[in-house]
């Protein structure tokens, strides 16, 4: 079975479209890798994060603010598909 991605994002905050075109780039890098993206609204104001199945790999608070697409990304292949090219996002 493929892992899953959740963000979870804060509505009140207007996360919503930012989680939207985070889970689209996650979803057509890792298109062969990933089992889905979920976007999970938070009750808690201000709440931003993103996990790789259990693991934590973003949290808005301790990682400070949101991550570049190019560093998510790394994350991500780093966990699931270390040997895959990211081409200019490696670089």
């Amino acid at each position: 079975m493929k892992p899953v991605i959740k963000i979870i994002y804060c509505p009140k905050c207007g996360w919503l479209l930012r989680s939207s075109w985070m889970a689209q780039e996650l979803l057509t890098t890792f298109q062969d890798e990933l089992g889905g993206v979920t976007l999970c609204p938070s009750d808690t104001s201000g709440h931003f994060s993103i996990h790789l199945e259990e693991k934590l790999i973003w949290d808005r608070k301790s990682d400070g603010g949101f991550p570049e697409i190019k560093i998510l990304k790394q994350r991500v292949r780093d966990l699931i598909a270390p040997d895959k090219n990211l081409g200019h996002s490696d670089r």
